[in-house]
């Protein structure tokens, strides 16, 4: 038997279409293929490459639109108070800016629902995900209740930060509208973590993005036909953000694709809240730091020998840097679906499969990104500016930016793997001392003590964020998945057995 002959063979147990006993290459599970053992090694990982890339971009494509409209909001909304004048941009920007925390803290606690949600899916235990989205969205109702205090009295906080008074009082005025989308990210975070567990991606997409297009129309009837201004800009863009809840809650509640996994409100949702609060605040203290890693670089820069060009610089890269980010946030949220719903469903193999898969796909996103800017590095600033001074510094700075992109093309992935597999807390304890401990001090050392300035700084930052990058890469490639399979299965049967812990 030739070699041809032999490669034939090994093919056929899988893939041969003429053999009315065998299953086509579409209706293999991905676990099938990685334990067949008359295919050869290469063999199954060419076929499991196949069954996993589709999967995964079919997850990773849509997600990375819902989060791109998601920013494109608030984007818009400070464009058109820039219209309107450069006070009232100021006021937006620091609206946002503040508005930040409770998005990165909602964005966070929501993320909880990945990891219960999308082991109970895999595990087919679709009872258990209506009464999940339920307790999440309760909990993170309450944890708002606090944040609307906060945005109530953010005129004196303002100015006790030493915010001018006009931009304050401005600023306030601006949060106090989007108020009651604090709400809304509660309700509609939850809703996206269950759509994206079950991998229903493609229907939070074509809602996003009608929501953005119907703020755009009615931001532009507020200011310009109603004069309304920048209270008017605020209330348009909580009411785009609610059109989103209601539209995503009509479709999980009427749908009868969700029928076995929504089944009406239950009281089970109120039992276990606080379990389930750890695991959400895990979550959050894990988004929320790396979200807030980024704003602290920009915020020592003005703290810089030469602030407004330090700043200007900084800005634009981290424009750049944001956009790159949001394709990886796409691999992390289909990294953490892949890999809870595998984990759920009890398939070793196709977990680490689809962990090491995700993350080397969007390593190489990341890198032809990275090659692309340093290629257009003496360019990319004139996008945002005419300034020579600022497009020199920005020059300077890409090479940083491009390694800080490829780290961005690994870290969230292994981020969302972490979601995946419910390890929040623990990845919480290594962004406090990779980024914290160690990224932002010595940063600031190199910046100020050793006068590299905005070099030092992002250098210290690069440090931070490749420290956390190698160990979460050690702790995966050490991670029994066996083991990670029965707490997959452990967390499910104590939900059903109606005890209050959850394990992490």
């Amino acid at each position: 038997m030739g070699i041809s002959d032999e490669r034939t063979d090994l093919q056929r147990p899988l893939i041969d279409p003429t053999d009315s006993e065998r299953k086509p290459l579409k209706d293999v599970g991905l676990e099938s293929v990685l334990t067949e053992s008359s295919l050869s090694y290469r063999w199954r990982v060419y076929l499991g490459a196949c069954i996993e890339m589709k999967l995964l971009f079919r997850l990773a494509l849509p997600a990375i639109l819902v989060y791109l409209v998601n920013s494109g909001m608030s984007i818009s909304a400070r464009i058109f108070a820039g219209r309107i004048g450069g006070m009232e941009l100021a006021a937006a920007s620091l609206g946002n800016s503040c508005f930040f925390l409770v998005y990165g803290l909602m964005l966070g606690m929501g993320s909880a629902v990945e990891t219960l949600c999308g082991q109970a899916y895999g595990a087919q235990r679709y009872d258990l995900l209506g009464i999940y989205l339920q307790r999440a969205t309760i909990v993170l109702a309450l944890v708002g209740l606090p944040m609307t205090l906060l945005y109530t009295f953010s005129y004196p906080i303002l100015l006790m930060l030493g915010e001018p008074k006009t931009v304050s009082y401005m600023g306030s005025m601006y949060i106090a509208g989007l108020i009651p989308q604090i709400f809304a990210y509660a309700v509609n975070f939850t809703a996206q973590k269950f759509l994206q567990a079950q991998s229903v991606v493609i229907p939070s997409a074509y809602i996003s993005g009608a929501a953005l297009l119907l703020q755009i129309l009615l931001t532009w009837i507020t200011v310009y036909v109603m004069g309304m201004g920048l209270m008017g800009i605020a209330c348009v863009l909580t009411i785009s953000w609610w059109v989103m809840v209601v539209a995503q809650t009509l479709y999980i509640t009427t749908s009868r694709r969700f029928r076995h996994t929504w089944t009406g409100l239950s009281s089970k949702s109120f039992q276990g809240l606080w379990s389930f609060f750890k695991l959400s605040a895990g979550s959050a203290v894990m988004i929320c730091l790396e979200m807030w890693y980024s704003q602290i670089l920009v915020l020592l820069a003005g703290l810089l020998k030469d602030p407004a060009l330090s700043l200007d610089s900084l800005s634009i890269c981290m424009s750049v840097s944001a956009l790159s980010f949001m394709v990886s946030v796409g691999f992390n949220a289909a990294a953490s679906v892949r890999t809870s719903n595998e984990l759920g469903a009890g398939n070793p193999k196709s977990a680490l499969f689809s962990t090491w898969t995700a993350t080397f796909v969007s390593f190489v996103i990341s890198l032809a990104e990275a090659l692309a800017l340093m290629m257009s590095r003496d360019y990319v600033s004139y996008i945002f500016t005419s300034d020579a001074d600022v497009a020199k510094a920005v020059s300077e700075l890409c090479p940083f930016l491009a390694v800080t992109i490829i780290l961005n093309g690994i870290q969230p992935v292994l981020s969302g793997v972490a979601v995946g597999c419910g390890w929040q807390t623990f990845v919480a304890y290594v962004n406090v001392g990779c980024y914290y401990i160690v990224g932002i001090p010595v940063g600031c050392i190199l910046g100020f003590t050793f006068d590299f300035q905005a070099k030092g700084i992002w250098t210290g930052m690069i440090g931070g964020t490749l420290m956390q990058t190698l160990i979460l890469l050690y702790v995966t490639y050490r991670t029994d998945w066996d083991k990670e399979v029965e707490k997959a299965r452990t967390r499910l049967d104590m939900w059903d057995e109606k005890k209050e812990s959850l394990q992490n």
